[in-house]
């Protein structure tokens, strides 16, 4: 049989969205729902906002589906005539369409541009934008959190706007209303000195924030996102193939086998035989990100560069590999100050945005032992306030740039432009004005740690300072453990017995990371009385000392016997007191928190007796 013939067209994003729209493109059940997570949309909508190229979609031309088909997920179900089959670029339309109408469970996306940023001095801001995604959650009172991604003048002061604002169709009265609610607060009143020129201003203001959504919008409306058509005769069995063909992609040269080759024929030097010498030195390194990232980040924030891939571009490959031996020294250093915070691998590693900046840092950190160990403090305040603020959910590389700066300028004693030192308050992710940190209200609601989760990462990094002993041999955590695989991921409260009531379980303050010694039926026991039959346990002290060491409430553990409690009556008492388990564990971790973001170490005694204390005057306060 000849195989079709296929053609490639253009065809703009709005003419996209019209298909989407109407119900003219549904695509095949045998695809995928949508995987693309927060950072990989941001990526895409970035590239469509600077109008760069994107890459192709592959179509198949409908006269009679042949394909049971569903719509894109959020698109109107109109069952109108089906035109095409999106084979693939699925990942790509879906998310166009869901983030340009800001239409994702829990999460928001917004432009960010820098000029709008009232943070930010005028001297610093430049005219790069950027999109960004905010989390989005519900408190106890039904009201969605945080309150200021819903308010435009709150938006604005963060240099952030929505991206709805940006999809294509007739939306000016919507943008009109959204700019007019967004400036009203610095709207000039009559009774002002200067009044009409400041009325002027404030116009002239307005009329460029319009301006500059306009643009936006156009550049995305008119955004070309290519199709290959195959055309309706095609048979199903060759759609399918091509499909397969299409989505199987060779290993492409990556930014380090590209600078690798750089460096070797200006330097006449193998950065291969570099790295490896560097691993088997430092081995440690090695655990807790890829190595030739580690090594072009560090390189580019010793040169002042941002540890993104445009720094490692700009930054000089001769000095990177004169300053080589610095470099490894600085990434050896980082692991150990890494193991002596109890944060041992990649997969428990909150966020790997501070690495290179530790690294970077130790360069310039003096030997003598006073001066390490308070440069040491600072260090613990960085760390730990990075895993505990939402500085590095967005613009990671160059969030920890600025963060580097600031850092080293405290650490080198150098001064501003102004003149004045840089101190810790010129430490963004130190300012709790701009990156307050964690409530228990927001720990209470971090999902599981065994996912990509800064947060829940974090909560599980507490745990492993404390020492996380196991229930049932009393070790403590360490790297090894987690090499050979003897650490797991459990409920405290069992999943088993909140599903039963219909409860979520996945929450990092239900976690513990112990040994996996039994698989007992978990039934519908109450917690304490699980854990006893699981591990075999010897006096009642050293139970409680390894259920303190993971932030465990002992009292709201030992919560009652459900085995006699069936219906509404055991829903309500388990969500009782499963609710009351999480609010005070999260109360323990909100306050470790605080202590480990101060530079100071923890112990779960101290912290525990502090909360109760607190918890106890409150209560006779409020009788």
């Amino acid at each position: 049989m000849k195989m079709p013939s296929s053609s490639a067209q253009d065809r703009q994003v709005s003419v996209w969205f019209q298909k989407i729209q109407s119900g003219e493109i549904k695509l095949p059940r045998f695809q995928r729902h949508q995987a693309w997570d927060k950072n990989r949309v941001c990526s895409l909508l970035d590239t469509v906002t600077k109008n760069l190229p994107l890459g192709v979609t592959l179509l198949l031309n409908v006269d009679k589906e042949q394909f049971v088909s569903r719509y894109l997920v959020t698109a109107p179900e109109t069952q109108g005539r089906v035109t095409e089959h999106l084979l693939d670029g699925q990942q790509r339309l879906t998310a166009l369409w869901r983030a340009l109408h800001n239409n994702y469970d829990g999460i928001s996306y917004f432009l960010y541009i820098d000029t709008y940023n009232e943070a930010k001095d005028e001297s610093e801001k430049t005219h790069e934008s950027q999109v960004w995604y905010w989390s989005r959650w519900t408190n106890k009172s039904g009201k969605i959190m945080p309150l200021w991604v819903d308010v435009p003048s709150e938006c604005l002061k963060r240099g952030v706007i929505p991206m709805h604002l940006f999809r294509p169709g007739d939306i000016s009265s919507e943008i009109d209303a959204w700019v007019d609610t967004a400036l009203t607060i610095s709207k000039p009143t009559a009774d002002m000195e200067s009044f009409e020129t400041l009325l002027m201003e404030w116009m002239n203001k307005k009329a460029k924030l319009k301006d500059y959504i306009r643009d936006v919008r156009e550049t995305i409306t008119h955004f070309n996102l290519p199709y290959l058509a195959l055309p309706s005769q095609t048979t199903k069995e060759t759609a399918l193939q091509v499909f397969i063909n299409m989505n199987t992609n060779s290993k492409p040269l990556s930014q380090y086998d590209i600078i690798r080759a750089e460096i070797e024929g200006v330097k006449d030097v193998s950065l291969d035989d570099y790295q490896a010498e560097l691993d088997r030195k430092h081995p440690a390194i090695q655990h807790y990100f890829e190595l030739p990232f580690l090594i072009l980040a560090t390189s580019a924030l010793m040169q002042g560069k941002l540890p993104n891939q445009r720094g490692m571009w700009d930054m000089s490959k001769e000095s990177m590999v004169d300053n080589w031996e610095q470099m490894a020294l600085g990434l050896s250093k980082m692991a150990a100050f890494m193991e002596s915070q109890s944060i041992y691998d990649r997969s428990r590693l909150p966020t790997n945005a501070v690495l290179a900046v530790i690294a970077a840092l130790y360069v310039d950190i003096p030997e003598n032992l006073d001066s390490r160990g308070n440069f040491e403090i600072l260090l613990k305040k960085y760390l730990w306030s990075s895993f505990f603020t939402d500085r590095y959910e967005n613009s990671a590389a160059s969030h920890a740039f600025n963060d580097f700066v600031a850092l080293r300028g405290i650490i080198n004693g150098e001064c501003k432009p102004d003149g004045s030192p840089f101190t810790e308050k010129d430490v963004p992710v130190l300012n709790r004005e701009l990156y307050p940190l964690s409530t228990d209200d927001e720990l209470k609601r971090v999902g599981w740690p065994k996912r990509e989760n800064i947060r829940g990462r974090g909560i599980m990094a507490v745990f492993s300072k404390l020492g996380a002993q196991d229930f049932a041999d009393g070790s403590q955590l360490n790297r090894q453990q987690l090499i050979d695989g003897r650490r797991h991921y459990h409920h405290v409260f069992p999943d088993a017995l909140l599903k039963e009531v219909d409860a979520e379980s996945y929450f990092a303050l239900n976690c513990a990371l112990i040994t996996d010694k039994t698989n007992l039926n978990i039934s519908n026991k109450d917690p304490m009385n699980y854990l006893k039959d699981r591990y075999n346990w010897t006096s009642e002290d050293i139970v409680n000392t390894r259920l303190q060491s993971h932030l465990i409430p002992l009292e709201e553990l030992k919560c009652g016997d459900y085995e006699g409690l069936s219906g509404e009556e055991k829903v309500t008492k388990v969500t009782q007191d499963f609710t009351q388990f999480i609010a005070k564990r999260a109360a323990y971790v909100a306050k470790a928190v605080e202590i480990l973001a101060q530079g100071r170490d923890i112990v779960a005694s101290e912290i525990i007796n502090s909360v109760e204390q607190q918890l106890a005057l409150e209560e006779e306060v409020s009788a």
